[in-house]
């Protein structure tokens, strides 16, 4: 008989060393949304208002192969579209403002939410994507 049969059981991949240490994502995600290092929590994720950092100026994780490309454009748009649309239209239909007030309350709204939300997705992909060990191809395929 063999010995899978006697009632032993395969050992599990929990037991093998694993090649890379776990990375946890949602540590990873809030320190991505707090525009921090995802590794240390500490450095700052951005040098600029959307660029990001090479390396991580506390603890040194390298950034260079992450991209978030047109990710968090998107996520913010989704996410301010999906806000403003329905508080646009119940004001509208509730208190019928003049176009001209409407614009401006909404308009001012719109461009504040956005900038406010896009570093900070930009920060969580980014995150999500170091978690993750994903790679952008950096300029070379």
């Amino acid at each position: 008989m063999s010995e899978m049969a006697q009632g032993e059981m395969a050992p599990s991949p929990a037991s093998h060393p694993a090649s890379h240490e776990d990375r946890p994502m949602k540590r990873a995600i809030l320190r991505g949304l707090r525009r921090r290092c995802p590794s240390c929590g500490k450095g700052a994720l951005f040098c600029g208002y959307l660029k990001v950092r090479e390396s991580c100026p506390e603890c040194g994780e390298d950034f260079t192969p992450q991209r978030a490309d047109d990710g968090p454009a998107y996520l913010t748009i989704l996410i301010v579209g999906h806000l403003m649309a329905p508080a646009l239209l119940i004001v509208f239909v509730k208190y019928r403002p003049d176009p001209l007030v409407l614009l401006a309350i909404f308009g001012l709204g719109v461009i504040a939410l956005s900038l406010f939300l896009l570093p900070r997705l930009k920060g969580m992909l980014v995150a999500i994507q170091w978690a993750k060990r994903m790679h952008g191809f950096g300029g070379e395929r």
